[in-house]
C-alpha cells in the first residue's frame, strides 16, 4: 500500500474492491484494518455491469464515462469497512 501511495499522483484515501471478492466481509474488514483506510466494497458483478454500460455507450444511451459512473453509483450501494483498532490484550 505504501508503494502505491508513493506512485499515485493523488492521495489514496480509500480502497475500492469490486467483483466477487467484494462479498467477502471478513477479508474486506481485515484489509481495512491492515491498510488503515476505508475499504469500499461492491458492486460484486462489476464485469457484467461494465459490459452493459459500454454497450449503452455504444448505443448512444449514455454520453461519457462520467455519466456511466453516476449511473452505477446511483444504482449500487457499496459496503464501507472502516479500520478498527486491534485489541492487543489477548
Amino acid at each position: 500500500m505504501e508503494l502505491l501511495k508513493e506512485m499515485a499522483p493523488f492521495p489514496i484515501e480509500k480502497l475500492y474492491v469490486i467483483g466477487g471478492g467484494s462479498k467477502n466481509r471478513l477479508l474486506n474488514q481485515f484489509t481495512a484494518n491492515t491498510i488503515g483506510i476505508p475499504v469500499v466494497a461492491g458492486p460484486s458483478e462489476a464485469t457484467a455491469i461494465g459490459n452493459c454500460m459500454v454497450q449503452a455507450k455504444a448505443a448512444g444511451l449514455v454520453s461519457d464515462r462520467w455519466e456511466i459512473r453516476r449511473i452505477i453509483a446511483a444504482s449500487f450501494k457499496p459496503e464501507v469497512y472502516l479500520p478498527e483498532k486491534a485489541d492487543r490484550n489477548w
